[in-house]
């Protein structure tokens, strides 16, 4: 880690924390998360799922993972250093974005999460906070802490991404489900993109579920018409 320098803290999470770091042979800024947890070996290390996908994702809308440092028992990650995430570049907003940018946005996400969900691996935990950005005119896929490979068998944790962006299976607990809840939760984050709202903010599991049923009602009344 002596190659990097730090210059301020990012954020704080459950596994790790990240801050902004400088390359001192480069003078480029990274992101530079640092686990909580120790790893007393390389192989408990490349077996983090986090790693497991990132070293085969490799694509201009996924974040890009430069180094992974073991050191005195302590796992840092070298990230891609991004200005802002989507929730941040949406929170600042005083007006809606424009369509041009929207249809932009959501181009790029979807086309991380087509190279990913083709490349075997379901993301579990799509939301703004996860999608990092340099403005609107880039945005990547990130944190891929909870990502599972499509293949692998149920049953999973039911307890996977922001409940506002959980697909109806997962809010009711089902614990066989795949790469279609990460689809579900990329539809709540256009809608947000469109209205800089979430479409679903429930304050408990049962709640979302109870907003999603309108439109699962409406959904119905317009195939029956």
């Amino acid at each position: 880690m002596n190659r990097y320098t730090s210059i301020r803290q990012l954020g704080d999470g459950t596994y790790g924390s990240v801050i902004l770091g400088r390359c001192l042979e480069s003078g480029e800024l990274v992101a530079i998360k640092k686990m909580k947890r120790k790893f007393y070996s390389w192989e408990e290390c490349m077996n983090l799922r986090e790693v497991k996908s990132l070293k085969k994702l490799n694509h201009a809308n996924v974040i890009k993972l430069k180094e992974v440092i073991r050191e005195n028992d302590h796992l840092y990650f070298i990230f891609e250093y991004m200005k802002e995430n989507l929730y941040q570049l949406m929170k600042d907003r005083a007006r809606l974005f424009p369509e041009s940018a929207v249809r932009n946005i959501m181009f790029q996400i979807l086309q991380g999460l087509t190279f990913i969900h083709k490349h075997g691996f379901f993301h579990r935990d799509m939301k703004p906070e996860n999608l990092l950005c340099m403005g609107p005119e880039l945005v990547k896929i990130a944190d891929f802490g909870l990502a599972r490979e499509i293949r692998s068998r149920p049953p999973y944790t039911d307890y996977v991404s922001t409940r506002w962006y959980r697909a109806p299976e997962v809010l009711l607990r089902s614990t066989s489900y795949n790469s279609p809840i990460d689809q579900w939760a990329v539809g709540c984050i256009m809608a947000e993109l469109y209205t800089l709202r979430p479409l679903f903010p429930g304050s408990s599991e049962v709640d979302t579920i109870f907003q999603d049923l309108p439109s699962f009602g409406h959904a119905k009344e317009e195939r029956l018409a």
